[in-house]
């Protein structure tokens, strides 16, 4: 089911998220998940889903978790540091983002995002720093 608050603050607060046409399905300070549906237009050669993309969905997952995880007084994120591990590729149906924060400081928050597909079989690993503005 859509998160249609979530997915409204995703495209809002980053309409990029809105190009890629990605979708919430569940916002909270203890877990953000969202995906991007498969598309040739997002595809290198052999129909494989770009890296790309697939950090872009990282990225924007991993921001709005960093987000509702501010101190007290903060107004915003921004990432610092990204790491990504790619382990499968996406060659249909949808790649899910599952982002929860791992340390949430006065300074930084650091956010772990996996992003699974419709099996649920790993696709990427994304280890993230926000500095908090």
């Amino acid at each position: 089911m859509i998160d249609e608050t979530g997915t409204k603050l995703f495209h809002q607060t980053m309409p990029f998220t809105e190009r890629l046409d990605i979708e919430v399905l569940q916002h909270s300070p203890d877990l953000v998940r969202s995906r991007i549906a498969w598309n040739e237009s997002l595809c290198t050669l052999g129909g494989v889903l770009h890296g790309g993309v697939l950090m872009s969905l990282a990225d924007a997952t991993g921001a709005v978790c960093a987000y509702l995880n501010l101190p007290e007084g903060k107004a915003g994120t921004t990432t610092v540091e990204s790491k990504t591990n790619f382990v499968r590729a996406v060659r249909s149906g949808y790649a899910t983002a599952s982002s929860t924060p791992l340390h949430a400081g006065r300074s930084f928050i650091v956010v772990e995002t996996e992003i699974r597909d419709d099996a649920n079989k790993l696709v990427a690993k994304v280890t993230q720093t926000q500095a908090v503005l």
